[in-house]
């Protein structure tokens, strides 16, 4: 028995050291690549690190926003490229595809389930946090914003050009506008002017054979699955060119908080649902729910295009149970406002050119889309789940009010189809310390729970979520690149509807062999993938 044992060991073993001589193999192979292939390769250099740089793990680090994949198990990068200008991408594609590593390209490292920067497969990360050039047209209202830069950054350069020019884009200022604007990307202005995608007007994008398009060359059909079906599954996308909306010189925000034991605060939340989503397109009202100490708190922010007097009036008119009062508004620039959403300190400005937060939690996310309002009591058993010991001490529902201008635009105007009939989004997050991780399985048995708690109150047929919201628990794809259009159905259905067959037929023309591909990625049809 005990030779048996160590022949099974020494089995494991070969196979250990034959997986990671062909994975240096590869890495090797592609570093002679890229020496081959760029003509003047000292432009380059300086911008590949390996795990034997000293500024690797920083490298990596740096955009990891949820470090729950920051672990030392996390399976890491043969090589990072932070490359400084688009030229410089065509060739990394083509070796990466010469020596059969991965592609992962990361803008910002949202990625909620980590997919910008972890493989279980050998690969490469393209980090454009490098590529974040923004350049604002105010004669036309435009901007040609690069993949690699935040949200943040974007506002903050459209304000200096423009008070009264914007964008709506996401709500966290330290989003990378590049995996944002490719799932949709909704923020407080979306029931004015829809999402980040409903105005992309133009885009850049590296393809599988290293060519360079924009919205010309490429067609109308990527332009079109780019703009809500996720840029990683057809390429790199490497800018965006937007049509900015026009912003009044004062906008006016609140933020008020109702216990749930003292103040009514579920009764609120459950009356909310029938008021926010049906609101005029001016008014965006968003709830967060959140354990304090030993209460439970409903938070209502609001960010209303327009002033304070207005807001009150109309506030009292369709919500009067809400109590909202002159006293709690504060009015002040559309460019304060997308701080201030951020839940951070209106001065000074420059703070959105930041990139990272101060603090880092790990965490897991789950969202829904309610088309039919919830009944009190399922509001009750939600604020029961958030008190059980299961759930950690900053795990939030949030909840976002559809409506408006997004009601107006068809489900198949772009690969997002949350549209018409959808009064808000549901989401859960569960974060904890880093301190905590020894706890995060209990933690994410909890966001389970949870969601099985909601399925018969949320959307169904297909139970609707949100791209941008990745969630890894509805299905993934198989780690060998050969999935079938039946099991990315599970997945995909849920994410895009009816838009899911298109983005298939999509992926089968631009990139038939399925290089650039995740867990979540739209597979091309291939009849042999059973």
């Amino acid at each position: 028995m005990k030779n048996l044992s160590n022949s099974a060991l020494s089995f494991f073993l070969l196979i250990l050291s034959s997986t990671l001589a062909a994975s240096a193999n590869k890495q090797d192979n592609f570093l002679r690549c890229l020496t081959y292939r760029f003509k003047n390769y000292s432009s380059i250099s300086s911008d590949v690190f390996t795990p034997s740089n000293s500024s690797y793990t920083s490298i990596l680090q740096f955009s990891i926003h949820n470090p729950r994949f920051a672990s030392e198990s996390t399976p890491k990068p043969q090589v990072i490229i932070t490359p400084e200008q688009e030229s410089q991408i065509p060739p990394i594609v083509r070796c990466a595809r010469q020596t059969g590593l991965e592609i992962r390209t990361r803008s910002g490292g949202h990625d909620t389930e980590g997919l910008s920067y972890v493989s279980q497969v050998p690969f490469v990360i393209i980090d454009l946090i490098n590529i974040s050039e923004v350049k604002v047209n105010v004669e036309d209202k435009t901007a040609w914003i690069e993949a690699g830069a935040t949200t943040g950054t974007v506002y903050y350069m459209i304000a200096e050009k423009s008070p009264t020019l914007g964008f709506p884009g996401a709500i966290f200022t330290t989003v990378g506008v590049g995996g944002h604007y490719s799932g949709g990307g909704y923020g407080a202005m979306m029931r004015k002017h829809g999402l980040a995608g409903d105005n992309v007007i133009d885009a850049r994008i590296i393809d599988v054979h290293g060519r360079i398009l924009d919205r010309k060359s490429m067609g109308e059909d990527l332009f079109w699955a780019i703009r809500g079906g996720g840029g990683a599954s057809f390429g790199v996308i490497t800018g965006w060119k937007v049509q900015l909306v026009d912003v009044p010189k004062t906008v006016t925000v609140f933020s008020i908080t109702r216990s749930v034991e003292e103040q009514n605060g579920t009764e609120l939340w459950h009356r909310w649902q029938y008021v926010a989503p049906k609101a005029e397109k001016d008014l965006f009202v968003a709830v967060i729910v959140l354990k304090v100490n030993t209460t439970v708190q409903v938070n209502f922010f609001s960010v209303f295009q327009g002033g304070a007097d207005r807001l009150v009036s109309y506030m009292q008119e369709i919500f009067p149970e809400l109590g909202l009062m002159r006293k709690d508004c504060i009015e002040m620039s559309w460019i304060q406002s997308t701080l201030f959403s951020s839940q951070l300190p209106i001065y000074p400005l420059d703070t959105l050119l930041n990139r990272t937060e101060p603090s880092r939690r790990q965490f897991k996310a789950k969202s829904d889309y309610v088309r039919t309002p919830i009944p009190l009591n399922v509001f009750k058993g939600m604020v029961s789940l958030l008190r059980e010991p299961e759930a950690s001490d900053e795990t939030i529902y949030y909840t976002v009010p559809y409506g408006g201008r997004m009601d107006e635009i068809s489900e198949s105007e772009t690969p997002f189809p949350h549209r018409a009939g959808a009064l808000y989004m549901l989401s859960s997050v569960a974060s904890w310390q880093n301190s905590e991780a020894a706890d995060a399985g209990k933690y994410i048995s909890w966001t389970r729970r949870y969601y099985e708690y909601m399925t018969p109150y949320v959307s169904s047929s297909p139970r609707e979520a949100y791209f941008n919201y990745r969630d890894l628990d509805i299905g993934v794809n198989n780690p060998n690149g050969k999935t079938s259009y039946a099991q990315a159905s599970v997945w995909g259905k849920k994410y895009y509807k009816d838009n899911f067959d298109r983005l298939v037929r999509v992926k089968t023309v631009v990139d038939p062999t399925n290089f650039f591909k995740n867990e979540q990625s739209i597979p091309p049809f291939n009849s042999r993938w059973t």
